[in-house]
C-alpha cells in the first residue's frame, strides 16, 4: 500500500525522537505562558519549561484528565485567543456540560493530514471515491474523515449516517470505493446490501471504522459482507479526533502519528510510566496542536505500544486495539454513555419513577442495543396504561436529548430490580469482545 508521507512516517527512531523533543519543548513553553491551569500545576510540581531537556523529562509534568476539561469549560484551556479558533468540536460528558475542543486553521490542516495518512494506509488515493457515513456535526467522525479525504484529493460523498438504502444506492450508482463509518453501521450496511441483493454492484475496496469497540470476528464479517479490507482508526475529540493512530494493510496495530502526539503507557493506579511493551493506561501529549493543547492527557484506554518497525515500512509506534477502559464509560453505537448521565435524567423525572434502575447493553445483529429498566412509583403503578406510556416516552425523549442516542425504556414494577448490599450493579453489558 502507498505511504502518504514516507519521509515522515518512515523516519528513523532517532529522528522521530529529535522532532518530538523540539515540539515538546515548544508546546510546554506555550502552555506555561498561555494556559493558567498548566502554569499553576507546573509551578506546584516545581517544573519550568526549561527543565524539559530530553523526552524522558515528560514524566515530570502533571497529568491532564477529562475532569479538567469540564472544570475549565469552555475556553480556559485554549492557548490562543478565541479569534484564532475556527472550529469547535465536542463530546458528551458525565454531566449536562459538554466537553469542547478548539481548533485553529493549522490544527484542522494537521488533522486532515493524519486522516489522509489513514486513507492512504488503507489503499486510497486521489483516484478514489470516499463515502463518509459517520455522523457530521459536533462529533468528530464525519468532519475528520471528510477533511482527510479532501486532503488526499479524493472525491468525497458526505452521506452522514442513517437512510441506509439511500446510502447503498449511492455506493452502487456513484461507485464509492472507500467507506468510513462505525463498525456496527458497517455491519448493518452489509446486511442491507445482502437483503437488497446488490453486493455484485458494489465497488468498495476498503473501509475505515472507528468510534466504538469491535472484534476481529466482526472485522471478518464486515470484510465478507462488503467485500473489502476493514481498517481500524483511533482518536479522541480531546486530542484531535479520528486519525491520532491508524491501521495499515498489515492490520497489526495502529500507527500513532508521533510527529503530533507522544504516547505513554502508565500504571493506572500509580501514574508511573511503565517499561516499553507493558500493558497499561494510554496517555497522550499533543505536540503540534495550537488551539487546545493537552499535556499528558489520561485517555483511560488500556493497551500497549509496539516500537518495532512494521512490515509496511512505517516506523511509527503501533498501539494495540484498546482492551477496555479504567472507568465505567460505555461506548454504544459510537456514542460515549455514562451511567451517571442516565441517573441524572431519571432523577429529574420526579415522583413517577424511583431511583432504582438497571442498564442492559447488548449486541443484536451486530448493532448495539440500549435498554433501561426503571422502577415506577406505587402511584404510577396504580394509574392507567396511558399514563405509564406517557412517562416512558418522556424518559426516552430526555435520554435522547442528553445522550444523543435512542434507548428502549421499560417501566417495571416497584422493587422488581434486585437490590445489593454492596455496590449496586447498574450496568449489565452482554456484549462479548473477543
Amino acid at each position: 500500500m502507498p505511504i502518504y508521507q514516507p519521509e515522515i512516517e518512515c523516519m528513523e527512531r532517532s529522528e522521530i525522537e529529535k522532532l518530538q523533543l523540539e515540539r515538546l519543548q515548544w508546546q510546554v513553553k506555550r502552555v506555561y505562558e498561555n494556559v493558567a491551569m498548566f502554569r499553576e500545576r507546573m509551578d506546584a510540581a516545581g517544573v519550568k519549561p526549561e527543565d524539559i531537556k530530553e523526552l524522558k523529562d515528560l514524566a515530570k509534568l502533571p497529568f491532564t484528565t477529562k475532569q479538567d476539561l469540564r472544570d475549565y469549560y469552555p475556553y480556559e484551556l485554549f492557548a490562543v485567543p478565541k479569534k484564532e479558533i475556527v472550529r469547535i468540536q465536542a463530546s458528551s460528558g458525565t454531566t449536562g456540560r459538554q466537553i469542547v475542543a478548539g481548533y485553529t486553521r493549522n490544527d484542522l490542516d494537521n488533522w486532515a493530514t493524519c486522516m489522509a495518512r489513514q486513507l492512504a494506509a488503507a489503499g486510497a488515493s486521489d483516484e478514489d471515491i470516499v463515502q463518509v457515513s459517520y455522523g457530521y456535526g459536533l462529533f468528530t467522525g464525519g468532519l475528520g474523515a471528510h477533511g482527510g479525504a479532501e486532503k488526499l484529493g479524493a472525491m468525497v460523498i458526505p452521506t452522514s449516517s442513517g437512510n441506509t438504502e439511500r446510502q447503498i444506492r449511492f455506493m452502487c450508482e456513484l461507485g464509492s470505493t472507500v467507506l468510513c463509518c462505525t463498525p456496527s453501521y458497517a455491519m448493518y450496511l452489509g446486511e442491507t446490501v445482502r437483503e437488497m441483493g446488490v453486493k455484485d454492484q458494489l465497488k468498495l475496496k476498503a473501509g475505515i471504522f472507528g468510534a466504538e469497540p469491535w472484534t476481529e470476528d466482526m472485522r471478518k464479517q464486515i470484510e465478507e459482507a462488503l467485500g473489502i479490507r476493514a481498517h481500524d482508526v483511533y482518536g479522541l475529540t480531546e486530542i484531535m479526533g479520528p486519525g491520532v493512530s491508524y491501521e495499515c494493510a498489515e492490520q497489526a496495530g495502529m500507527h500513532v502519528c508521533e510527529d503530533f502526539f507522544i504516547p505513554e503507557i502508565i500504571d493506572p493506579d500509580t501514574g508511573a510510566v511503565l517499561p516499553e511493551g507493558s500493558f497499561g493506561e494510554l496517555v497522550f501529549t499533543t505536540i503540534g496542536k495550537e488551539g487546545m493543547p493537552l499535556i499528558r492527557y489520561r485517555t483511560r484506554d488500556l493497551c500497549s505500544l509496539n516500537y518495532e518497525k512494521c512490515a509496511c515500512g512505517r516506523t511509527y509506534v503501533r498501539m494495540k486495539k484498546p482492551a477496555g477502559r479504567t472507568d465505567d464509560m460505555l461506548i454504544i453505537r459510537g456514542v460515549n454513555v455514562f451511567p451517571s448521565q442516565i441517573e441524572e435524567v431519571l432523577l429529574k423525572i420526579g415522583g413517577d419513577v424511583t431511583p432504582n434502575y438497571q442498564i442492559v447493553v447488548d449486541r443484536v445483529n451486530n448493532t448495539d442495543t440500549l435498554d433501561i429498566n426503571v422502577e415506577m412509583s406505587e402511584a404510577l403503578l396504580s394509574d392507567d396504561m396511558k399514563s405509564v406510556a406517557a412517562v416512558e416516552r418522556k424518559i426516552v425523549a430526555q435520554l435522547r436529548s442528553t445522550l444523543g442516542l435512542g434507548a428502549n425504556v421499560h417501566l417495571v414494577s416497584p422493587k422488581s430490580i434486585a437490590r445489593s448490599e454492596g455496590k449496586a450493579k447498574r450496568v449489565i453489558d452482554n456484549r462479548k469482545l473477543i
